[in-house]
This record gives C-alpha cells, structure tokens and sequence, in this order.
C-alpha cells in the first residue's frame, strides 16, 4: 500500500479487529458460563421440588405422592423433565412431560454424588440435566439408594446465546466502522502538512514555485528547511558551472583573436605561420563550442517550467527562413500541445536549432518537424523531437560519425562539425536517446526522444 495514511489507518483498523474479536471471544465465554450457572441453579431448584414431592410406596420405590406441582412437568414436550430410576438402573418413574420422548441417561451415580451433563432425546434436541444419588430411608434403620435426574431443554438458552451474539457482532460491527472512519479523518487532518509537501514539491518539479513554502509543522520543519536549501544549491551549482565554462571561452577568445590578427598582418608571417593558422583555427572552433556548452544548464534543474515546445519551432522556422532566405524553403511544424520540455530553454534552443540549421542546409527544399508527447513501456512520458528533409540524405556508414565533434559528412560544405555533436551532448545530458535513419521526403530523419516529468 503506497499510502501512508491508508497503512495507518489498515494497521489500526487489523488491531481493532483483532483487539474486538477478542473481546467477543471473551463476553461469549462469559454469557456462556452465566447461562449454564443459571441453568445449573434452575434443576438445582426443580430437584429439591421434586425430593419434596416424593414418598415411599407400598413396594419400597420413591415417587411424587401426586402430581407433579412444577406445571411444565405435567405438559407433554414441555421441555421440562423428571426422571428417577433404582441404583441399578430400572426406570421406577418418569415426569408426563417425557410422554412420547426417550432420554439417554447415565450409568448409576453414587449417593451423595452430583452430576450435569448433556443428554440428547430420541429426536436430537440437546438436554442439560442434573443427576444425583440419593440414600432414601424407606424405614427405621433401613435405606435404599435411588437416582434423580431433572433435565431441561437447551433450546431456548440456545436461542438467547445466538441474540446475543447477533447483537455483540452488530454493535462491535458499528463500533468498528465508527472508529474507522472517526480514524480516517483525524488521519486526514494530521497528514495535511504531508499532502501539502507533496503537492509543493510537484509543484517545485513544474516550475510552479521555487521554494516549498514555511510554518510547517515541528516534525516536518526540518525537511522543508533542507529541501528548500538543496534546491538553492542546485541553482547555484548549476549558475556556476554556467558561469565557469562562459568565463574560460571568453578568456580563450581574446588571446586567439589577437594571434590571429598579428598573424594576418604580415604576409610573410602570414604565410610563414599557416601550421599556427590551423592551430588557432582549432582552438577557435573549441571556444566556439565550449561557448555553446556554456549555454546548456548541463540537464534538467529542479524548480524549471516546462517549456512550450510548439511557440519555440515557430521562432526558429521564421529565424532560419531569414537565413536561408535563398532557397525557396517550406518548414511544416507539426507540434502537439502537450508537447514540453523538461529542462532549460536554451538546451532545447540549441538542439532544435542545430537540428534544423543542419535539415534547413541540405534539404532540397522541404523540411519537416514534429513534436509529441508518448509514454515508454513503464508508463514515464517522453517527449519525441523529429527533423527531417527532402535532401541526399545520411550514408548509413556516415551516421555515427557525423555524431563526434568536427565531423562531417561532406568536408567541401562550409561548417565545423560541431552542431550535430552539440545536439548528442545535449540529449546525453539529459538521458535521452537520439536516432538517424531514412526519410519518407527522400533525406534524413533525425529522432530525439528525451524523458519529461
């Protein structure tokens, strides 16, 4: 359970179950106790009823003098039932209320001697009955020993046990889902601050807020503190290493700009100096790029926007008609609106603008590009950039080269090398994946897929 509240409030509800469910086991033990204790008092009563009731006859047997005065013992299936019998087991008399009805009774039981147990009729209806032996005097001096048995029928004390247990289950039941939700939304109010981290920090992730905002809680205060200055720093190091590369190029720049016009003064130096030349020239083209690289913020920053990527083409497509203004282009923009970039403007500035300075180059005059949003196969959304053209397109062999800086794929063209090398480092950067392979307008079709949020 990816909730942390529903963790609390399933482990809390699992111990009231488990605490309830005990409670119950408990109160049923009791009622089941106090029942049998009341039931046991009750054949207590009914028995000393009966000895009461019971004389000598003129055979030396013990039996009620008349009729039974308990009025359930003179009612056939009353529920209700007597029974006495000689030590050896002979059935001496039995209560109307046993009339159409056999009880399985115990063997001979002792005088003096008590004794509850369970018994079934001969229609399985269950029986709680009290048997005791008895020394009855019969004359002076001389006694005889007799069994008494009272049992009554457990059905109604069945039938009590089982409204009990209805209503213990109803009220725990209620009780449990009052707890619960009492549980929920005392959990709702206390994970609050929670809930409000989590929607600042996505909040943080979209650009929608630089900071995560303060008077958290005493327990969360300490987070908010270090996220906040782990975002400040991550901005700074990021402006730093900016910062650090711009600086160096620049530094480069000059000292190469000055060897390169006092050489270009003299003729003979000139000319005496064409290997310095070369050098300088390649050392310019490294500036040139290390200018470039200072403008990548070197991957996705915590806290930066999304950026449109379909108001961007529309720039760049009127930039580069101006420059290639010579060549009768038509640049299609196909550009959905989710389409957005995760990162710094100016990465994706750099890499959309080399992509299509390069198409724009060597189409013959039609270029296209397209912007969408998709999911990879775990559900991430990815941004996919495509530039394509109608032009002679990449040789296969050619395609992994041009990817290294001051590659090219035609040495008598007019170039550096280093924009198809820009745009690998950039998705490089940012973890993403690009491809070159055939057009269907007849060039090349470079695919850029880059991770998005």
């Amino acid at each position: 359970m990816s909730s942390l509240s529903g963790r609390l409030l399933a482990s809390v509800s699992l111990l009231l179950c488990l605490f309830f469910g005990l409670t119950i086991a408990a109160l049923d033990l009791v009622f089941r106790d106090l029942s049998e204790r009341s039931i046991s008092e009750f054949l207590d009563a009914q028995l000393v009823a009966l000895l009461a009731a019971c004389e000598t006859d003129d055979h030396g047997n013990v039996q009620p003098a008349g009729p039974p005065a308990e009025t359930r013992l003179r009612q056939p299936g009353s529920g209700l039932y007597a029974v006495i019998r000689s030590d050896d087991g002979t059935l001496i008399w039995r209560s109307p209320s046993l009339l159409g009805h056999e009880m399985s009774l115990s063997k001979a039981v002792a005088p003096g001697t008590r004794r509850l147990e369970r018994h079934k009729l001969d229609d399985e209806s269950e029986v709680m009955a009290l048997t005791t032996g008895i020394d009855w005097e019969i004359e002076q001096g001389k006694s005889r020993p007799f069994i008494f048995t009272v049992a009554t029928s457990l059905a109604p004390y069945e039938a009590q046990l089982q409204r009990f247990r209805q209503q213990l289950f109803g009220w725990f039941l209620g009780l449990l889902l009052l707890l619960s939700g009492s549980l929920a939304v005392l959990l709702r109010w206390a994970l609050r601050p929670v809930r409000q981290i989590e929607s600042e920090i996505i909040e943080v992730e979209a650009g929608a807020r630089a900071a995560l905002s303060s008077g958290q809680p005493r327990e969360l205060r300490g987070l908010a503190a270090n996220m906040n200055a782990l975002l400040a720093s991550e901005r700074r190091r990021v402006e730093r290493y900016r910062n650090t590369f711009g600086n160096l190029a620049h530094s480069l720049k000059t000292p190469l700009a000055v060897i390169r016009s006092a050489l270009g003064g003299d003729t003979d130096a000139a000319r005496r100096g064409s290997l310095i030349n070369q050098q300088v020239d390649r050392m310019d083209a490294i500036v040139q790029h290390q200018l470039k690289r200072a403008a990548a913020s070197g991957g996705t920053v915590v806290g930066q926007a999304a950026v449109d990527v379909g108001p961007l083409l529309a720039e760049l497509r009127t930039a580069m008609s101006k420059v290639y203004g010579h060549k009768d282009l038509l640049i299609e923009i196909a550009s959905r609106n989710d389409a957005r970039f995760s990162g710094d403007r100016g990465d994706l500035i750099e890499l959309l603008g080399n992509l299509l300075d390069n198409a724009c180059k060597w189409c013959r005059g039609h270029v296209r590009v397209s912007a969408s949003r998709s999911l990879d196969e775990m559900g991430r959304p990815r941004l996919q950039l495509t530039v394509e053209d109608d032009g002679a397109g990449i040789a296969i062999e050619d395609r992994k080269r041009i990817l290294e800086r001051g590659a090219r794929a035609d040495e008598q063209v007019d170039g550096q090398g280093l924009g198809l090398a820009m745009v690998r480092e950039i998705v490089e950067l940012y973890g993403g994946m690009l491809e070159i392979v055939d057009s269907a307008l007849g060039g090349a079709r470079i695919v850029v897929v880059l991770p998005g949020r």
